[in-house]
């Protein structure tokens, strides 16, 4: 394949990301004063209740440091809170308050509208899906790519030094 191309589609993702990403974003801060970083973690608890700081981490293939701060910032605005997680005592559950839970139900349906904006109402459902298809089977490949590279740096020797050579002091 052309270098140029794998070139073009590269910014033109990247580019679409970005573009995509803060047109969502500036609507669910003008409406709810929601970052768009704070609603996907409110989304996720809501559809999947119960989930732990690693969890949401892992969901979001970001740091748990980082998660942990944005979840700080929702508990903070009484939209999430913390329970002892009961299978792990070194863990806590986060949880949607009433509140978080009546914010997320009305920017879900922002999100959903500038979603068919940007996206449904441009291209066929048919062309959806298969844009889905490819997009899943390269961030799999990425990730394949990642924990094949991950793998063999732990796995390599270190480098020998060099023998001394006779006669050089090792100073």
């Amino acid at each position: 394949m052309a270098d140029a191309d794998l070139k073009l589609l590269y910014r033109e993702l990247v580019s679409l990301e970005i573009e995509l990403w803060d047109g969502i974003e500036g609507r669910l801060r003008a409406e709810y004063d929601l970052a768009l970083t704070s609603f996907e973690v409110l989304h996720l608890l809501l559809r999947r209740p119960g989930r732990r700081i690693q969890d949401i981490a892992e969901e979001f293939s970001i740091t748990v440091g980082g998660t942990s701060k944005v979840v700080d910032r929702l508990e903070a605005a009484g939209l999430c809170g913390r329970r002892a997680n009961p299978n792990d005592r070194r863990s806590s559950i986060v949880e949607l308050t009433p509140e978080g839970r009546k914010l997320v139900d009305g920017a879900l349906k922002v999100f959903e509208e500038e979603l068919e904006l940007r996206i449904g109402s441009v291209i066929p459902e048919e062309s959806v899906r298969e844009v889905t298809a490819v997009l899943s089977t390269l961030r799999a490949a990425g990730r394949a790519l990642d924990a094949e590279r991950k793998a063999a740096s732990q796995t390599s020797v270190p480098a020998l030094r060099a023998p001394k050579q006779p006669g050089r002091s090792a100073s």
